[in-house]
């Protein structure tokens, strides 16, 4: 019974996001509203079960960032770089859109995805202004290549930890395994770009580059003092064991005690994009919810009796996980599966280990298909609609989907041959 109606609050809630009958902050403290009762009444549970759902420490990374990245913005970095950018790509649209997307791909593998679409945007935003084109198109070619340009190492998206860390496989392990998965799709995905965004390529005017200077170089450097102590600290957090938000939260103390002159605090703190925070609460709690009423288990379960085939079961783990992190956090869901792959690779007396590149490259690929998908999409999307430029969950469907599909198709090629048939 839980399950149904789990399942049918999922389905109510995505409606509500592809009709865009309110806006999606409104639509996801709906749904963390109806979680609340419906937990309530068939758990006997308490409200403060599901606010325990709501991930602090993205909450707190965001934040942090989102000061830092405001501050950057006011030192007129964005605009400089914008005119670096057009002064060399300027006359070749399709090479700077690969060139900001490989580029986006490779920071992705070894920061944290928010991080990087949270830097990346207001550089990409400016650039295809300052070239008088619509930039949205771009924007949602970076965040592809941020979902899958993290695929590629253990840290560079959340499930890869969670994988890493219940099964032992080590960094160099993703590396050999992952990394030419990602390098692979990454060559379909760029090909595909190309073809789905021919009509707004070919819009684009030759635009004569001005000479933009930088506004206020102090505040540069101190940002930059702060963004490079955030960094330092995000490559060892897995060696101390602390959560990105303190790096982030560091790096803005830093930041506030060095540049205490040319920050005003409630500037900054207004300039936080706090509708796309509350979004990701209310998403929180309703993820939380369903996965109270048994939907996630529910899922991860139902793959078990459905082949015994290692093959097959690489494939659908893929398939299946790439689908639901569309629509479902793929945190929760990645978190569910691990139990049961080690479950299934102990009963059939199988190797684990092409089970579990399935799940991250299902997991983390599907991301890309839809606005919900993943954090970086969220943040990315409100950075956009910020800047004036909104992107609606249907246009995001409409070409995030097929970006899924390709790239996780070259992706179950990819484990299928070398794992099964190439391995003989």
């Amino acid at each position: 019974m839980g399950v149904v109606i789990g399942i049918a609050v999922l389905v109510w809630i995505y409606a509500m996001l592809v009709a865009e009958v309110l806006h999606r902050t409104a639509v996801a403290l709906m749904g963390a509203a109806a979680v609340f009762v419906i937990n309530i009444f068939l758990r006997f549970g308490d409200f403060r079960d599901l606010i325990e759902y709501i991930d602090m420490d993205t909450i707190l990374l965001l934040m942090s960032m989102m000061i830092i990245v405001s501050a950057l913005s006011r030192t007129g970095f964005f605009e400089w770089l914008a005119s670096k950018l057009v002064s060399r790509f300027g006359t070749n649209p399709a090479m700077l859109l690969l060139v900001l997307s490989g580029f986006t791909a490779f920071i992705s593998a070894f920061i944290d995805n928010v991080t990087t679409v949270l830097l990346i945007t207001p550089i990409v935003i400016e650039t295809f202004t300052y070239l008088r084109v619509d930039p949205r198109p771009a924007v949602l070619s970076i965040i592809f290549a941020s979902n899958i340009g993290g695929t590629a190492t253990l840290i560079g998206d959340p499930p890869n930890i969670l994988i890493g860390s219940a099964t032992g496989l080590g960094f160099m392990d993703f590396i050999y395994n992952l990394t030419p998965a990602v390098t692979l799709s990454f060559l379909a995905f760029s090909a595909l770009i190309l073809v789905m965004f021919r009509d707004w390529l070919k819009g684009f005017r030759g635009v004569e580059a001005e000479k933009i200077r930088i506004k206020d170089f102090p505040l540069l450097e101190r940002v930059g003092m702060a963004l490079a102590i955030v960094m330092g600290l995000f490559f060892v957090e897995d060696v101390v064991g602390y959560p990105p938000a303190v790096a982030a939260i560091i790096g803005v103390g830093v930041l506030l005690a060095i540049a205490k002159g040319s920050i005003d605090i409630e500037e900054a703190i207004r300039d936080v994009d706090w509708s796309t925070l509350v979004f990701f609460m209310g998403m929180f709690m309703v993820i939380g919810g369903v996965k109270g009423l048994g939907v996630i288990d529910f899922i991860a379960d139902s793959l078990i009796g459905v082949s015994t085939n290692p093959a097959v079961l690489a494939a659908l783990i893929m398939w299946v996980s790439a689908i639901v992190s569309a629509f479902i956090d793929n945190i929760p869901f990645v978190m569910a599966m691990i139990p049961v792959i080690t479950s299934i690779a102990a009963t059939l007396g199988i190797n684990h280990e092409p089970l579990f590149w399935a799940l991250s490259l299902g997991g983390c690929f599907g991301g890309n298909g839809t606005l919900v998908g993943a954090s970086a999409n969220i943040v990315a999307s409100g950075l956009s609609e910020k800047y004036g430029y909104p992107i609606s969950f249907r246009s995001f469907i409409r070409h995030g989907f097929p970006v899924m599909l390709t790239t996780v198709a070259v992706a179950a090629a990819y484990v299928l041959l070398r794992y099964y048939y190439l391995a003989g």
